[in-house]
Parts: structure tokens; sequence; C-alpha cells
């Protein structure tokens, strides 16, 4: 296999077996080798040769040109054996159905799984609970202790737990759910998305109110504006990227056995809707390895799509299921997802913009050539060993067509599967051109640059370190005057490109995609509530499955300064005053405001009042009362305003406090708040600019939401989520995880 020191990495850190000290114990060959040699002898269920077939499948992988989802690769050919990525757990609205889900969702990560729940069932907050006469406490209140139970369990020693929250719209706690994410820390093992039918959509292109129904009586409670929960998802979306809309209608629509159920979750990314105990193994084709002379490879590409359907066909008879009724449901409908990545890789390649018709057109001829192949391989896999289980009824039968498998294709994003292929994840644009990284292994720098893009910078004599350096720093090359114009337009990165070429090319893979397509709408800093809204609906109009935004920044503190400045400063001597300075004495009277802020320990007060000289004073409080918390707080207050009456720069202040982290990390408006230091200097820097003078009040007392209106400065955005906290190294943010491309590490929620 042709590597990438990063594949190397991430290949030794978390795929290939390792002895009781941690050291690997088979080289990648070998890993290859144990998943397709164990895949494999499903063939001897139906008369085949075991190793004919496994030597087909280990050249597939072995080329890069097909990669099956990371439990099979951690798993296969091992005692655990649990191969799939995705599952569906059901929810009943009662103790024992909620605590059932509870040991199932334990169960299935700990082997490896992601989870996904529709918690629509369960009665609403303040709802009557007959056995006691209590009143009920609500979904959110339940989820969190799916949230915490998660938190314990690491997914078989290499991977985090992952869930995915789905409440119906209808749902009476619907409010409640929305902003449940709007507090950091809150359901941090979860991804929500609400589950919005065509009824509120109508309503909401109305105007209107729609209803909201006790899924116990089921019986209409009351009636709420769409508009107002809409703008409520929208603000949600634009804070944090939280939640994810999942257009329910338009998924059961497309669901192909509609007699066996009806579908109300999905996994934790999206892209795979799952009735109740289904689960679905995913792989992925790297796109970039089909181009040829200019053109598509439609020859080999073929050759690839019937191998990899037939491999993941084969993936459901050798699994080991985490619970009968998921092996069950899962053998009755034999879903299967074959998806693509490298697509990016692939436009570079034939020298086509991401955010162009040519580029929307190649995605749907090339999805619909895998769908079609695909379909055809199942298929004739129907003639040879039978169709699922539930065909009888199912649209297929409906249809006239003997299939194998209920569905066979999915877009997943491939986080770190792409990283071993060598090429961009799933069908994202590309985040950067280059990247400094640090090798977690060695601690050796290198930078790491888009193998397309440094051929081309060869070609155009432009391959010269200064250049690559100002890639990596800028994250795009739209702002590097060295760069022809022929280049920059073909090499654009996530945020170079508009939401709406993102959601345009969502839609175009969706329409020849049996279940959905996980992708990221990325959106600037700047980005309004509008721009949020406009994609929602875009999504809607374009029959996409779903849709999850994300403004660049809104979860952690991310390099947005243009250029890297660097400042002298002339050498000081610091002398010590010949006395020790007494600040100046408090006034009886000072005016000034008192500010809200966010924190990760809660709502921070901060008032800022002044004298003649200047700031006189600085008061911190925090929400919560009591607690070492709230007097680290005070102490805090107390310091800055003995500084600032002893005439201490305020920006002195400003600077030693912003940026000082704690473990609970919070969001105001958007704006990440690395501790309650840090949110009281980041108070005190917008004081000293003068924004608060530019908020009027609202008379009626309600706070209004800010956003951002004014003009946009030229910045620059990294596609980046933080720091790693195993490597060190630069984190994404896509279909609502977060992925060290260094080291592989993955956290959702």
């Amino acid at each position: 296999m042709e590597l990438t020191k990063t594949a190397e990495v991430v290949l030794k850190k978390r795929y290939l077996l390792k002895d009781e000290k941690g050291n690997p114990i088979e080289t990648p060959e070998e890993m290859i080798w144990r998943v397709a040699n164990a895949i494999a002898k499903a063939e001897e269920n139906y008369g085949e040769s075991r190793k004919e077939w496994a030597k087909k499948f280990f050249e597939i992988m072995n080329n890069q040109e097909f990669m099956p989802n990371s439990p099979t690769l951690m798993n296969a050919g091992t005692e655990l054996n649990q191969l799939s990525a995705c599952f569906v757990i059901p929810i009943d609205d009662s103790i024992d159905g909620i605590f059932k889900a509870l040991w199932d969702m334990a169960k299935v990560q700990k082997s490896g799984g992601g989870t996904g729940f529709s918690f629509s069932k369960i009665r609403p907050k303040g709802d009557i609970v007959k056995s006691t006469m209590g009143v009920a406490s609500g979904p959110v209140s339940f989820m969190k202790i799916f949230d915490a139970a998660t938190e314990q369990i690491k997914q078989g020693g290499r991977r985090r737990g992952a869930n995915m929250g789905v409440l119906d719209v209808h749902h009476p706690d619907i409010e409640e759910f929305i902003k449940a994410k709007w507090e950091e820390g809150v359901l941090k093992n979860f991804n929500i998305s609400v589950a919005v039918s065509d009824t509120f959509m109508q309503a909401l292109m109305r105007d209107e109110e729609y209803e909201l129904i006790n899924p116990r009586t089921k019986e209409v409670v009351g009636k709420v504006s769409a508009r107002k929960i809409f703008n409520l998802i929208v603000e949600g979306a634009w804070r944090n990227g939280e939640p994810g809309i999942i257009f329910i209608d338009e998924i059961n629509r497309h669901n192909p056995t509609p007699h066996v159920g009806k579908i109300e979750a999905t996994n934790p990314c999206g892209e795979q809707p799952l009735l109740p105990y289904e689960s679905c193994n995913l792989g992925s084709i790297n796109l970039s390895k089909f181009v040829k002379n200019g053109d598509v490879d439609w020859d080999r590409l073929r050759e690839v799509v019937w191998l990899s359907t037939r491999f993941l066909d084969d993936v459901i008879d050798v699994n080991s299921y985490p619970i009968p009724e998921i092996e069950e449901m899962t053998k009755a409908n034999r879903k299967i997802g074959l998806g693509v990545m490298g697509f990016a890789d692939m436009l570079f390649k034939l020298r086509i913009p991401y955010d162009s018709e040519d580029a929307l057109k190649l995605a749907e001829r090339v999805m619909k050539f895998i769908q079609n192949e695909s379909h055809k391989a199942s298929q004739k896999l129907a003639e040879e060993r039978g169709v699922f289980p539930n065909w009888k009824g199912s649209v297929w039968e409906k249809k006239g067509i003997k299939m194998r498998n209920a569905t066979t294709t999915t877009i997943a994003p491939t986080g770190t599967i792409s990283i071993i292929a060598g090429c961009s994840s799933g069908i994202e644009p590309v985040y950067a051109l280059a990247y400094k990284r640090t090798n977690v292994l060695d601690g050796e720098e290198f930078f790491e640059v888009n193998p397309i893009f440094e051929d081309v910078l060869r070609e155009i004599e432009l391959y010269r370190e200064d250049i690559i350096e100002r890639v990596a720093e800028e994250g795009s090359v739209q702002r590097i005057n060295e760069i022809p114009e022929d280049v920059k337009r073909v090499f654009k990165c996530a945020l170079d490109i508009s939401a709406d070429w993102h959601v345009r090319m969502q839609a175009a893979f969706q329409k020849f995609t049996d279940n959905a397509v996980s992708k990221t709408i990325n959106l600037p800093n700047h980005a309004t509530k509008a721009d949020v809204e406009r994609a929602f609906l875009l999504a809607y109009e374009l029959r996409c499955k779903g849709i999850t935004v994300y403004r660049d920044g809104s979860r952690e503190e991310q390099v947005l300064k243009t250029k890297k400045t660097e400042e002298r400063k002339k050498e000081v001597k610091i002398r010590p005053p010949a006395k020790y300075i007494e600040p100046r004495p408090r006034p009886r009277i000072t005016k000034g405001a008192t500010i809200e802020t966010r924190t990760g320990c809660g709502s921070l007060y901060v008032t800022i009042n002044e004298d003649e000289y200047g700031i006189a004073e600085v008061f911190v409080q925090l929400g919560k009362s009591g607690g070492c918390a709230a007097s680290q707080t005070e102490a805090i207050g107390r310091l800055m305003s003995i500084a600032l009456r002893s005439y201490v720069d305020p920006e002195a202040l400003i600077r030693q406090l912003k940026g000082i982290r704690c473990p609970s990390v919070g969001f105001d408006n958007g704006e990440v708040i690395t501790s309650c230091a840090d949110g009281v200097a980041k108070v005190l820097e917008k004081h000293l600019r003068g924004e608060y003078k530019k908020i009027k009040m609202d008379v009626k007392g309600v706070k209004p939401l800010t956003e951002f209106t004014g003009e946009v400065e030229e910045t620059k955005t990294k596609q980046i989520a933080g720091v790693c906290p195993e490597c060190g190294n630069v984190l994404e943010y896509g279909e609502g995880c977060m992925t060290c491309k260094m080291c592989g590490f993955t956290r959702c929620g």
C-alpha cells in the first residue's frame, strides 16, 4: 500500500492488531489480508472458493480503491468480529423500554458501533405517570442518562461512543430539545436532529401554526407557530451546528420495506436511516483512483462496484451481532451502504471546480453509475443466493425486481478510512490544501500537501517552501497572489465555496443514493442566521433527506487572522518603583453596565464601572451561587479592580486572562468562552471597543439575539475544531464529528 505519513500513524495507532504492550503485531498488508480472508469465509456458504474471493477483496483494498467502514477493518478476523458501523435502537415509553435501550446501546458501543435513537415516543415533561401518579420528566432528561453512559464506554477500546438523538417536530417538548445543546457540555456525546415533517414545512411556508401531539395519548395538546420553531432550529444551528434537520417524510418515501415499519431515526452522522434494530455495514470507493487519461475509468469502476457489493453482502453473513434483535432485523433486510470518497480529488485531477455545473453533472453521472451497477450486482447475488427475507411486500417486489439487499448505496463521512486511502473525505471539498503536522509517534514536524495540488505547483514551477508555508497558514490559496487564477478556480477549499453549492452537491449525490448523504454545509464565521435558513430551505426544495450546517469557528476557537504578524517590541529596562503603588480610592458613585456572558460553568455577570480616570472596578458574579467557582470569579473581579485603580493598562489584563482554559467550555452568541477568566477578558475587551454602547435596550425586557451585520473583514479561516487531545494536531469538524487527520481521533456530538 502507498501510505502517507499520516496514514501510517493512523494505522499503527487505531487499526493494526497489537500485543499486550500495545505494539503492532501486523503490517498494513497483513491487516488487509486478515480482513479479506475473514469476509471471504462467507463464500463457502454458497459453494465458492474462499481463497479466490479473498484475493480479489485484498486487491481492491490494497490498491486503496475500496475501504470498508472502520469496525470491519478493526475487528474482522478477531474474537470480537463486530463489523457494522451503524445501528438504530428503539425506545419505548416505559422505564423497562428506556433502560432496555440503554443496555442495548452499551452492548453496541462496546463492540465499536454508533447508535441512533428516536426519543419521540417518550411522553412529554409534566405528563402523567399512572403507575406512580407522578409526572414525567420528558425525553431530554433521559437523553442525559444515555449521554452519561456513553461517556463511560470506549468503543472496543479504540473508538469513542457516538449517538444520534432524534425528536419529532410535533412532540410537545420540541423547544427544550432544540435548545438542549445551547449550553456547552450538555449531551456532548450526541448529535441531535429534528425530524421535520411535510406538514410542518407547509405550515412554515404559509406562516401558520402546526399541531403538537402527545405521543402517549396521540391527542393534540396545543399549537405553535412553525416559524417560531424553525427560527429556534436555525438559531441553534448558527450557534454551534446543532440541531440538524432530517426530512422524515422524504426518508420514508424511499423506505424500501414500509410493510416492516416506519423509519424514525438515523445513525450518528445521519447518512443511514434505519428501522428499529437495523444495522448497516458501509464501505466507500476511492474515486481519485479512477481517473485515467482525463476521464473516468468506467470499466474498472464497474469491476470494483461489483466486488464491493459482494464484499458488503458477505459481511452480513460473517458478522457477529451485539444482540439477537439486531441480527434478526439486519439479516431480514440485508441493507448495505456502498459510497464514495475522494470526490474532491477526482475533480482536482479533472480540473473541474467544485462549485460548477460541470461538477454537479459529474456527481450525478458517477453516482448514477455506481447505483445502477450495485443494483445489478445485488440482483445477480439474489439469483445465486436468494432475495432478502423481507423482499415479499417490499418496494422491490412491487417493481418485480429480485434483490439480495434492500438498499445498496450510502454516502458516508469516511473520516479515517479516507486517510488510509490517501484521499479527500466523502464528497466534501478539501478542508485545506496543506497542513503542518506533528507526528504523534516520533514528534517530527512536516508539511502535508495535497498531492494533486503539489503536482500542479511543480508543473508551474511554484513549489517552494515559502509558498507551501503560506498555503498552510492561510488555509486557502485564494489570497495568494503568486497562484494563477485558473489554479485558484479549481483548487478551492470548503470555506471558499458558498453554502448553495454545498447543498446542491449534496442533492446531486442524493438523487442516486438509496439511503442518505453525509455532508456538512460549511459557512464562514460571519454567516448570518438568514444564511442558515436559506441552506435549510434549499435542502428541502432539492429533496435532500437531511442537512447539517457548520459555521466556521462556532464550536472551538480558531485562527482568524489574515496574516502572520510579527510584533517587535523595544527592550524596556525594568526598574522597581521607589515604593509600592497605592490604588486610587474607590469613589462613592460610579457608573457602568452589567453584561451577561455564557460560560461552561453557567451565566457570568460582569459589571464594569467607571470614574473620571477610566475603569474603576470590575465585579464578577457567577450565576450559580456558592462554591469554589463563584469565589474564584469574585477574586478575579477584586484583583482586576485593584489593578485598574493602580493604572495598569486594561489591555495587559486582557492579555493575561484571555485564553485561559478550563474543562467546561461555553459559547456566547457563537463565540467560544474557554473559562470564566476568558469570559471576563472578552467582556472587558468589547467594553473598551465600545461595542456595548451600540446595543439598544429593549424596553420590553427581551434581550435580542445579536448577529453580525457590519462589513466583513477579510479573514483567514481554517476548517478546524480545536486541538486534538491525543496528539495536539488540528481537529476538523464535519458531519457532526471532530476528526484528527493525523492520529485518527474522532469525537462526535
